[in-house]
């Protein structure tokens, strides 16, 4: 049931804390997957509340789910919700409520054997006759897309394409608001060089103010937002059309003949954006090892702030070579992700799956 720490621990919690309520929240994108859980869980405690989240987006993809009917299948109270929408966390809270105090009681329906095959072949079951899909031809088309985005002919070379429009609107659509920028704290610093000479202000302050605190503030303010206003929300756009999921499924087999976890392309992804971010995203990754192997080589991925030195320093030296060198820069990540993650493939530690 459980495959990390943070499920091992409220696995054990359920199963010997005597909870008074357990929620089980579930997509309802896709109801049929999270069942499992759902039917698990009942066979650990009878004070279950079913959540069913994400009922906007099933609504935009052309999935009703019958919340009614889906509580009488399960025998527990069933609460639909949109995280985003107050009222519904609150019909949340309050049937949670109810539940604590006696008020409202559950009766699950379980499966009568505890087999893993059967668990799933009923929870096919209830999935269908509790969800209603308008728009049957959608899981076709998207099915043909999978089949585009994720196979071995095409979809390296599709990823590669998505990337570079990604990093090359990024580095090239940075530099012309960081130049308005650098302009605007360019003639700021004149008036406030202006305003300290108006009251004869001694040079060692003038340094401190102007030359230590004022021009390093607008330095990183020129030189690191730009980069990080467009990375974001074009990273975020990907997130939403569902592709970083299918960029893991295409580098699965690359970084698992580095004995590393396929999960990792997803921390490496955050760490373009912010290395923190990535570190903080490899607890996705159950194996201990292969977990500190993604720690320790997503410190080698360039992430937004170290992108505008970098380019900086070649736009200097290398100008002629601008475009070679960043591809460079890019790239060159890989030796040290490969080196390290060889040194940590024999040490102790569960290799774990996709």
């Amino acid at each position: 049931m459980s495959n990390s720490q943070e499920e091992e621990i409220a696995r054990n919690y359920i199963c010997s804390g005597n909870p008074d309520v357990t929620v089980v929240v579930v997509d309802a994108t896709c109801l049929e997957r999270n069942l499992n859980l759902v039917y698990q869980t009942m066979e650990l405690t009878p004070n279950v509340i079913v959540c069913v989240n994400l009922l906007d987006e099933a609504k935009k993809k052309g999935i009703f789910v019958d919340l009614k009917k889906l509580s009488l299948l399960l025998g527990v109270p069933v609460v639909g919700t949109i995280a985003r929408k107050k009222k519904t966390l609150m019909q949340l809270l309050s049937t949670i409520h109810d539940m604590a105090i006696g008020k409202l009681k559950a009766t699950p329906i379980l499966v009568q054997s505890s087999e893993v095959s059967d668990i799933i072949i009923k929870a096919e079951e209830v999935a269908k006759k509790v969800c209603v899909y308008q728009d049957k031809k959608r899981s076709v088309r998207d099915i043909q897309i999978d089949k585009i985005l994720t196979s071995k002919t095409f979809g390296i070379p599709i990823m590669l394409l998505f990337l570079g429009v990604l990093f090359w609107i990024t580095i090239v659509g940075a530099n012309y608001p960081s130049q308005l920028l650098s302009n605007f704290f360019g003639v700021l610093e004149e008036k406030l060089i202006s305003v300290f000479d108006y009251f004869y202000s001694p040079e060692w302050l003038k340094g401190i103010v102007i030359d230590g605190i004022y021009k390093t503030l607008s330095w990183v303010i020129a030189v690191m937002l730009p980069p990080m206003a467009i990375f974001f929300p074009l990273f975020t756009f990907l997130e939403d059309l569902g592709y970083l999921p299918r960029i893991a499924f295409n580098l699965d087999k690359c970084f698992k003949k580095c004995c590393t976890s396929g999960k990792q392309a997803l921390t490496m992804c955050m760490g373009f954006g912010c290395n923190a971010a990535g570190v903080v995203g490899c607890r996705i990754i159950n194996s201990p090892r292969e977990r500190l192997i993604a720690i320790l080589t997503n410190n080698f991925v360039p992430c937004n702030r170290k992108v505008p030195f970098f380019n900086n320093y070649i736009n200097h030296f290398y100008w002629k070579l601008f475009c070679s060198f960043n591809f460079i820069y890019y790239i060159y990540p890989i030796g040290p992700f490969i080196d390290i993650a060889w040194y940590f493939s024999y040490s102790c530690g569960f290799k774990n799956s996709f």
